[in-house]
């Protein structure tokens, strides 16, 4: 255990998290999302949700300040105009954690490239359909050291 990190990032993640560069992406998918068959890199949260490991992540890893986009997340039907009540509580977890950040919801033609693309997926036991979340990480600069 660490002083300060969540306990849900255990070694295999910290050690993704901490290898990511600026600009990598990592892709936090329900569980009936094809992650095996997608991942570059997998990393497996059984009996952890999407939103769990959302917020933890979002507690130690800076967001890329200097895209339009550093956040996305699937949608209700592969429908962007669409949500529903996972998508609810993604969106208010990102306000409280990371309010300088918009999220673009995306259809499933343009979310499946971008998590199969990314530096990593993490495959959660999540039962909410459309539960996929891709983030892309930033930089700590001189301003963000205490």
């Amino acid at each position: 255990m660490l002083i300060g990190i969540p306990a849900i990032l255990g070694p295999e993640l910290l050690f993704t998290l901490r290898s990511m560069g600026h600009g990598d992406e990592i892709a936090l998918v329900d569980g009936n999302y094809p992650a095996q068959e997608h991942a570059r890199r997998l990393i497996r949260a059984d009996g952890h949700g999407v939103l769990a490991l959302f917020e933890a992540i979002l507690r130690v890893m800076p967001l890329d300040r200097t895209a339009p986009v550093a956040i996305f997340r699937s949608a209700l039907n592969n429908d962007p105009a669409q949500r529903g009540p996972v998508h609810d509580q993604i969106d208010a977890a990102s306000a409280r954690l990371a309010p300088s950040f918009g999220i673009e919801p995306l259809s499933g033609q343009d979310l499946y490239p971008r998590v199969r693309s990314a530096h990593t997926i993490v495959a959660s036991s999540e039962t909410a359909l459309f539960a996929n979340v891709v983030l892309r990480k930033g930089v700590i600069d001189q301003t963000d050291l205490p």
